[in-house]
């Protein structure tokens, strides 16, 4: 069943795509500054991606850079819609419907910006099922839909189309060059597809959840429950079923750096009761891995969300700051990321870490509690 978002639903939408976003998918705040600008008092339309027909034709829009840039680089609003027509330009045909390629506080938001000044649908999934950094780590990929061609636009009218056929790595590569030569920050139009495609290969139903899930901690922190036990609720009957927290405790100290096009680092977290142990977090634009005295915890495809202690508010890699009290949360993801063709191209040894991956479920059971 179709049905709509409104202004009314953006911040909770944004909170809960962050969170799903495990420390990427760009700052929630601009991401609903801008989806408000333009919609106003008016709805966008979302389709259950099981009702929509096989033809439909879909293309997912996006931005990508350094998150780090696009807090300082503030979008001119008008970029994710040139890119969707740029593609359609080039393809010679009109898109029946945008998706999101990924979960995260823009990166969500990103299509509803397009269906507010263009008056699409946009289809409830996405192709990654929380947010990875580089373009080719897509389950769209992962099941046999291609990037190319590929339409990137800049702030100032910039036009560029990217084709380098089945090699989504060759896409990513170039396409994250082009960026940074913009500034660090690029709109794109990507991953063009059937709705057939979409039911084969697309995370279903992020958009629903994303939103369900952000209105359940606002509706905890109002009711005076706890909001980690309605995360925990919320996800239990979904594809990410297993929730744990790995850590609570300090930001002793933040080493991040924009390089590449990515944001990079470390955090590390210590208790506030003075015991002898430490989490270290490392990201690349997302959290990555997460090791306890050394002793793995999480580690991706599975999310490290980091969030505020008290009131469960995500917190984006760029956003880390000492002396920020915190809970760290490891939350499974669904079982069709951990497929051994889905860890080739977003697991571990795609960022060049030597741990092999885990379950959540299976490695912090031992050592830690449900949320």
């Amino acid at each position: 069943m179709s049905w709509q978002i409104t202004k009314d639903d953006l911040s909770d939408l944004a909170r809960g795509a962050t969170l799903l976003g495990t420390g990427g998918g760009g700052d929630p705040y601009i991401g609903q500054m801008l989806v408000e600008r333009v919609l106003g008092d008016g709805a966008i339309t979302v389709l259950d991606p099981d009702e929509i027909d096989d033809d439909l034709f879909v293309i997912p829009t996006a931005q990508m850079g350094a998150p780090t840039v696009m807090v300082e680089k503030i979008p001119a609003g008008t970029e994710p819609s040139l890119s969707l027509r740029i593609l359609e330009e080039h393809l010679g045909r009109k898109a029946d419907a945008t998706m999101p390629i990924e979960c995260g506080g823009i990166n969500s938001m990103i299509p509803l910006i397009v269906a507010a000044e263009t008056g699409l649908p946009v289809v409830d999934a996405d192709g990654m099922g929380r947010a990875f950094p580089e373009l080719s780590m897509e389950t769209f990929a992962v099941y046999g839909v291609h990037g190319s061609p590929l339409a990137l636009a800049g702030e100032r009218g910039e036009r560029v189309i990217i084709d380098t056929g089945d090699d989504d790595r060759q896409m990513e590569w170039l396409a994250r060059a082009i960026t940074i030569r913009l500034g660090g920050v690029g709109h794109i139009a990507e991953y063009a597809m059937s709705g057939a495609d979409v039911k084969r290969t697309a995370v279903p139903r992020t958009l629903s959840m994303a939103l369900t899930l952000g209105r359940a901690i606002r509706e905890a922190r109002e009711a005076n429950r706890s909001p980690f036990e309605a995360i925990a609720e919320t996800l239990s009957t979904t594809l990410y079923a297993h929730v744990r927290t790995l850590f609570e405790g300090k930001v002793v100290d933040v080493d991040r750096r924009t390089t590449e096009g990515f944001a990079k680092g470390v955090a590390r977290i210590a208790p506030t009761d003075g015991h002898d142990e430490e989490l270290e977090i490392r990201f690349q634009n997302e959290n990555l891995i997460a090791l306890r005295n050394g002793e793995l915890v999480a580690i991706v495809p599975d999310l490290i969300c980091v969030v505020e202690s008290e009131s469960a508010e995500p917190i984006t890699t760029e956003g880390l700051r000492y002396g920020q009290r915190v809970r760290v949360l490891g939350i499974s993801t669904p079982d069709m990321m951990r497929t051994p063709e889905a860890l080739a191209a977003f697991g571990p040894s795609a960022f060049g870490l030597d741990e092999t991956f885990a379950p959540v479920e299976g490695l912090a059971l031992s050592e830690a509690t449900t949320a």
